[in-house]
């Protein structure tokens, strides 16, 4: 997953209840923008990935030993 500008972020927001303006929307993605780049060269190799939507479902699934 790459840095999520601002027009990705207005409506996530939107969605979430919590509408934010262009500037919030800015601000939020710089905020958050490094954490991003700091996890791409690793995106894509962990069980979650950088989506936490999916995190509980990997957590359910059961792992064979």
């Amino acid at each position: 997953m790459t840095r999520p500008t601002p027009k990705e972020i207005t409506p996530i927001a939107q969605i979430a209840g919590v509408p934010v303006d262009d500037e919030i929307a800015t601000r939020i993605s710089n905020s958050i923008g490094p954490a991003f780049e700091g996890f791409a060269t690793i995106a894509g190799t962990l069980p979650f990935d950088l989506e936490p939507a999916l995190y509980p479902v990997v957590q359910a699934q059961k792992v064979s030993k």
